[in-house]
């Protein structure tokens, strides 16, 4: 089966994207990453460009051993010797060198002429190949350049040693099915091309990044340049968890392997958003949070009984523990069913009913129901209030740490400043205020879930606050609301304290 190698660019043309900067102990965490990923190439930057971007590519190129190391340089004698400098200790460097090749670029980017282009692109490659056995060349905006001139080029680059050659389409421009023609007549045209890698690198300009790669593949193609959640110039480049799932999942019509240990994909993409601050768009393909996410209660309903209905790949596979059934106004009684048993929550046939009525009503109001708002749902009945909030007081600040002092009266009314006030230390005035009513209880409590959102809009919108509490092995929700959120916490506390002790779970300890 033929092998698709994974040159991955993250690192430099990933880093290129608009706001995203990197420094070097975070390109050196992705490298890593990308490693465990099983990527074949990591492109660590770029050298001549700043001292920073240099002192990474080395540091990637010390550090990072089963994968090959690729620092990128124009061809030009100050760019591939700064580069060699950068990946000279790495276990496999590549250096790998450009230059534009097509009309509009030679006229008025580089202003020289076809000839001129020619030879300097054959003395880039010989200067890094008098360093490196392994020297990849890219012709600039190959999509939009003459097949009978690039041919030319790449076989005078093959000649003087280039192992790899990249046909990229620079700007985006390309069609699937003319890109497979012209990378096929380019592979016809080139002399000593079954010496060599071909490699395309595709951008996302007009969304076709992924499309025109895999159209390369069927073409003959044996690399891919990607990067992770499809970050780069512009609009980006060909996303690689893409690339790699599709191969994958349709072996069938590709007939080629890859290096991809799938399972890291989703942990990849994830530190890629987390690092650069470039947050991954909820429906974005295999990555994305909705990615394998079903409201629709037709497709909850499938997924339910068979995960292939709605599903052509499994989470796990880019390592999520499972599918994701998101509970709205769309949902089914089997989704909510079966959420409530994913939850250990026993419900008779009868008290169902009446909680999918309940359930229908609330997602009208909220767009999505927590964990929390089904145990509120599952209460067969509202616990009688056996602890009422009289006051609060938080003392908070940023030198200070946070204190809260919570009065709570038995529901006869009488006080018991004595057993029902106490005051205790947090992490954050919530927290602390929380472990002040864990001391008024004798029992601590532990916050599965907290939910908070704003009922209604404007500076005055009351916020509603959602709480799900474990009393050892047992789980109750609460749900304060007030225009006070630390207030609206306190009250959703309470109340699930009060659920718990109305079940029997705990006991008012009074000390």
């Amino acid at each position: 089966m033929r092998r698709i190698e994974f040159f991955d660019t993250t690192l430099r043309d990933g880093e290129q994207s608009p706001g995203v900067a990197l420094n070097m102990e975070e390109k050196l965490q992705i490298a890593r990453q990308l490693e465990k990923l099983g990527v074949d190439v990591i492109e660590a930057g770029f050298p001549i460009t700043s001292p920073g971007d240099f002192e990474a590519v080395s540091l990637i190129a010390e550090k990072v051993r089963n994968t090959t190391i690729a620092a990128l340089a124009r061809a030009e004698s100050k760019d591939i010797e700064r580069a060699w400098e950068a990946i000279h200790i790495a276990e496999s460097p590549r250096i790998h060198t450009f230059i534009a090749t097509s009309p509009i670029h030679m006229q008025y980017k580089l202003r020289k002429t076809p000839d001129e282009v020619l030879e300097r692109a054959v003395y880039g490659v010989k200067l890094a190949k008098s360093k490196v056995s392994d020297v990849e060349f890219s012709a600039e905006d190959a999509s939009r350049s003459d097949v009978d001139f690039l041919a030319k080029v790449f076989s005078l680059v093959i000649k003087a040693g280039a192992t790899v050659i990249n046909i990229p389409d620079t700007v985006g421009y390309a069609m699937p099915a003319e890109f497979a023609q012209f990378v096929k007549a380019i592979m016809d045209k080139t002399d000593g091309i079954e010496k060599v890698k071909v490699s395309v690198h595709c951008h996302n300009d007009l969304g076709l990044a992924v499309a025109n790669s895999l159209a390369a593949v069927k073409a003959g193609i044996h690399q891919i340049e990607c990067a992770v959640n499809g970050l780069g110039e512009r609009a980006g480049n060909a996303a690689l968890e893409e690339l790699a799932m599709a191969l994958h999942t349709r072996k069938d019509l590709y007939g080629v392997e890859t290096g991809i240990i799938t399972r890291e994909i989703s942990r990849t993409s994830s530190l890629v958003s987390r690092l650069s601050g470039m947050r991954v768009q909820p429906n974005k393909a295999i990555v994305g949070k909705n990615a394998f996410a079903h409201e629709s209660g037709i497709h909850q309903d499938g997924v339910l009984k068979e995960r292939s209905t709605y599903e052509i790949m499994s989470p796990d596979a880019i390592g999520l523990d499972m599918n994701t059934i998101v509970l709205g106004k769309h949902s089914g009684r089997h989704a909510v069913k079966q959420s409530l048993d994913d939850l250990s929550i026993e419900v008779s046939e009868e008290r169902f009913e009446k909680l999918f009525e309940d359930f229908k009503i609330l997602a009208e109001k909220k767009k999505i129901i927590t964990e929390a708002d089904l145990y509120a749902l599952a209460e067969t009945q509202e616990a009688e209030e056996t602890l009422a909030l009289n006051y609060w007081q938080i003392l908070s600040g940023n030198n200070l740490k946070p204190t809260a002092t919570i009065g709570l009266e038995l529901k006869d009314g009488k006080e018991h400043h004595n057993e029902l006030a106490k005051a205790a230390y947090g992490d954050g005035p919530v927290a602390a205020a929380y472990k002040a009513i864990d001391k008024i209880v004798g029992i601590e409590g532990k916050l599965q879930n907290f939910s908070l959102q704003a009922i209604d809009v404007g500076e005055d919108s009351q916020g509603e606050v959602t709480v799900t509490v474990s009393f050892g092995d047992h789980t109750v929700a609460g749900r304060g609301v007030s225009p006070d959120i630390i207030e609206a916490s306190v009250k959703a506390y309470v109340q699930a304290v009060n659920r718990a002790l109305g079940k029997g779970w705990i006991s008012l300890k009074q000390r």
